[in-house]
């Protein structure tokens, strides 16, 4: 391979728009539509990158844009350069949410999705109407690079290690309940023995290792039996519903997914501590003004009690 051209000055920085879009689509129409372009002139600014860069950047797979290995190396680097420099020049700017239409990027638990997502978009759509907002699942090992990249403006999660260079603060909190078939007949007050005997249904995105409840459970010096493990709370929900298992999961959660269900909400005969959720930010963000207003309208999702009694 040869050199990489070093006339940085003869490059259009327009055509990074265009590497960063591809990068982070993987997809030669999807990078077009975000950005107002046909496909054609994507074809046509990422030949002029491959050429100067004298790197195929990124190879077909299928209908994907598979980025090479030095593309995949340098990326990083290159989009958290466009992030500054976005920032700054968009500080010489005064920022209007009711006329910015910026696409928004949040990472998010699928379960955290219920309860966030619809009041954030009730609350953008009057704010600022022409923005849009695209929820997605993070690689936790990958945030800080993530947010630094842009390719994440901010994150909601539980309690994560994380870079100095990342900003978090406490966002949100909900209290854990137990969800069981109304057939089981139980009692108002669930027992520890009651609990500690039943089959359980879990929830977790990984195959294998403890859940939250698990962990806490062993804290605490206990153990149960987990006949189910699933993705999702809805699957959960559906399940305990026809089964008997019982399913722990949070209040918030609970009052979405069992209203109109044959099923009964009861208080934990443990004493867990809440589930708190963070808000996350890069460093690199903290003086753009559209994400200092993003999470300042996050700041307004949390000060509305999340929990319905």
């Amino acid at each position: 391979m040869n050199i990489v051209h070093h006339n940085v000055d003869r490059l259009d920085l327009n055509l990074l728009t265009v590497f960063e879009a591809v990068f982070r689509e993987q997809h030669l129409t999807r990078a077009a539509a975000g950005l107002f372009l046909t496909p054609s002139a994507i074809s046509h600014a990422l030949r002029r990158l491959r050429d100067h860069f004298d790197d195929p950047l990124f190879v077909r797979d299928g209908k994907a844009m598979r980025p090479t290995p030095a593309c995949a190396r340098m990326a990083p680097d290159i989009i958290e350069q466009l992030t500054r420099l976005r920032a700054t020049l968009q500080r010489w700017g005064e920022f209007n949410p009711a006329e910015n239409r910026q696409t928004f990027r949040i990472a998010m638990p699928e379960a955290a999705e219920v309860m966030l997502l619809p009041q954030l978009t009730a609350l953008l759509n009057e704010q600022a109407p022409l923005v849009s907002i695209v929820s997605v699942r993070a690689d936790r090992r990958k945030l800080a690079s993530a947010l630094a990249g842009n390719n994440l403006h901010v994150a909601i999660d539980i309690a994560l290690p994380i870079e100095a260079s990342v900003r978090h603060r406490p966002f949100l909190e909900d209290r854990f309940c137990v969800v069981m078939a109304a057939r089981r007949g139980a009692a108002a007050d669930l027992s520890v023995e009651d609990y500690l005997s039943a089959d359980h249904v879990a929830v977790s995105t990984r195959s294998v290792g403890l859940v939250m409840e698990d962990a806490l459970l062993l804290d605490s010096g206990y153990s149960r039996r987990v006949a189910v493990r699933c993705q999702s709370y809805q699957s959960a929900v559906l399940i305990s519903e026809q089964s008997r298992c019982l399913l722990t999961m949070p209040k918030t959660l609970a009052d979405a997914f069992c209203h109109g269900k044959n099923l009964l909400m009861r208080e934990l005969p443990f004493d867990f501590p809440p589930l708190r959720l963070n808000l996350y930010w890069h460093a690199n963000s903290e003086a753009d003004p559209a994400i200092s207003w993003l999470r300042q309208i996050c700041s307004t999702m949390q000060s509305k009690p999340p929990l319905q009694h």
